[in-house]
């Protein structure tokens, strides 16, 4: 009389063993990929820091208020929509990686404010001005109006686009960095490279606003 075989084999030790150590391998990769992308970041702060020969203090009160209230459509967007019929933008600020494009208007529009659009700040220059800095706030939270409202998903050297005069102009973010709003936001660049700053409301944080610093890759 034939036995039946048992089908139910063990798993061998060295298989176990193997498996295990596979395991312990992807987790301390995950872990130490997180470790070093926050000391990375740490550190393009401190490097951003120590370069920065003159570190510019931007006026983004008006701004901040609008920022952190304007959860329901502004009462006055009729009236902003009528100078939309005969005022054009003057370039347009694209992020492919949160599939964000929106247009921006001069600083001195009426239509350039976080209440209705993204928001060009005052001492910006345009991107054609070497070594210059554009610096664009928008809002983010709740609302139509929040259109910075995936800008945390953003990392070191994700890249943004400013299209402006018939080029585009690339940009690299270099720093991210947080500050508490007090109406004014510091401006750590390198002062020797063509820049691009958006600030917005830091994400699940009411106290603090987000700055991300770029420094200008390519021109096309």
């Amino acid at each position: 009389m034939v036995k039946n075989k048992d089908h139910n084999k063990r798993i061998a030790p060295t298989t176990v063993a193997l498996v295990g150590a596979v395991i312990i391998v992807i987790g301390g990769w995950l872990f130490l990929s997180n470790y070093i992308g926050n000391k990375r970041l740490l550190a393009y702060d401190y490097m951003n820091s120590q370069i920065s020969d003159d570190e510019q203090i931007v006026d983004i009160s008006t701004t901040n208020e609008v920022a952190i209230n304007s959860d329901s459509t502004d009462n006055n967007t009729s009236s902003i929509k009528n100078y939309e019929n005969y005022e054009h933008y003057i370039g347009y600020l694209t992020i492919s990686k949160i599939g964000f494009r929106r247009g921006f208007y001069s600083v001195d529009s009426v239509l350039n404010t976080v209440a209705s659009n993204i928001e060009v700040i005052e001492g910006s220059t345009m991107p054609d001005v070497t070594n210059g800095n554009l610096i664009i706030a928008g809002h983010s939270g709740t609302g139509w109006n929040a259109f910075f409202n995936e800008l945390y998903r953003l990392n070191i050297d994700d890249t943004v686009e400013v299209t402006y005069n018939g080029k585009i102009y690339t940009y690299q973010i270099k720093n991210i960095y947080k500050e508490l709003k007090t109406g004014t936001v510091s401006i750590k660049r390198d002062i020797t490279k063509t820049a691009l700053t958006l600030i917005t409301c830091t994400n699940n944080d009411d106290t603090t606003q987000t700055i991300y610093i770029a420094e200008l890759v390519n021109i096309m």
